[in-house]
């Protein structure tokens, strides 16, 4: 009996001393979760900053990056340009162009004529049999358009589209009607005047409606609209050239409202088939929703808002008698 209560008092004294030595105190819990907080804290800090940073930077560079790939592709198109709409003209046809009711939120830039190449769009034949097939050109009118419009789909900056009809082929009238599109009216050189004069006389196909719309080409251009104390009016253009959009006097040539912006605007000699193509992206809407506006009075700022400009000059072979 006294064994057996001896061997049990050792026990006890046996596991009172693991107690003591197999954990750890509150006190050195909680000084332990400081110290982790201490150094856990900054480290976190520093990869949050890291991450913004890192989310800004891509931001800038997809920003770029969308500016040259819209800047490339116009260029492209312009090249290929018979006759290219300056500011007068822009005033004489708007009325003939899509989304004309809507002049405060989609503005015509860019507007021109050019050939249209197509791959096999001729039937070679050899009586009524086809032997193959021919590639051939058509005339279409093409027009990019700065549109401020509000739809929640794209970003609360701006965005370009373009819209282009062209006409028919084939080797007979019936062929051609059927793949032309519809409102278009290929121009006229018939009149008396100069080219600019026939050019402006261009109308659509009165008993049609256009099936084709202004389709976007890039977002995240800059909406700052011009005038303000933040965003300065665009230099003017050179000496011969008309700028598109005009920011003074009124008519159809002149932006107002959300479109009087210096995000996409031309310069264009008419008589040469020449344009200057100038863009301004708005990497800060990728970012934030509010507080997007250019201010040309924070250098800081500038960095998101970066700028492009290419000068183009299209084959232009249209001539009057």
């Amino acid at each position: 009996m006294k064994l057996l209560k001896w061997l049990l008092s050792h026990q006890l004294k046996i596991s009172k001393v693991k107690q003591k030595t197999g954990g750890f105190t509150l006190i050195e819990l909680l000084v332990g979760l400081l110290l982790a907080f201490l150094v856990i804290t900054p480290l976190m800090g520093f990869m949050i900053s890291v991450m913004e940073n890192d989310r800004k930077e891509q931001a800038k560079v997809n920003t770029e990056q969308d500016i040259k790939a819209a800047l490339d592709y116009i260029a492209r198109d312009l090249q290929q340009a018979v006759y290219i709409y300056d500011a007068d003209g822009i005033a004489a046809i708007r009325n003939q162009l899509p989304k004309s009711d809507n002049k405060t939120q989609f503005f015509p830039v860019l507007v021109f004529w050019k050939r249209q190449y197509i791959a096999g769009g001729l039937a070679v034949k050899n009586g009524n049999t086809t032997v193959g097939n021919d590639d051939t050109f058509v005339y279409s009118l093409v027009a990019y358009y700065l549109i401020k419009d509000g739809d929640s789909t794209w970003s609360n900056a701006a965005r370009i589209g373009r819209f282009q009809i062209s006409n028919g082929y084939g080797s007979t009238t019936t062929e051609i009607e059927n793949t032309r599109d519809p409102g278009f009216q290929l121009f006229s050189l018939q009149d008396e005047g100069s080219l600019k004069t026939k050019m402006n006389k261009w109308v659509k196909k009165s008993s049609e409606t256009y099936t084709q719309d202004v389709l976007p080409l890039v977002d995240y251009i800059d909406q700052t609209t011009t005038g303000t104390t933040t965003n300065s009016v665009p230099p003017s253009c050179a000496t011969g050239q008309q700028m598109v959009p005009q920011y003074t006097g009124t008519g159809d040539a002149v932006a107002t409202n959300d479109v009087k912006t210096r995000g996409f605007y031309v310069c264009v000699d008419s008589a040469k088939t020449v344009v200057e193509v100038h863009l301004r992206g708005n990497a800060l809407a990728r970012i934030q929703n509010n507080n997007i506006n250019f201010n040309q009075n924070i250098p800081s700022t500038k960095m998101y808002f970066p700028e492009s400009t290419i000068t183009v000059r299209g084959i232009g072979f249209l001539f009057t008698q």
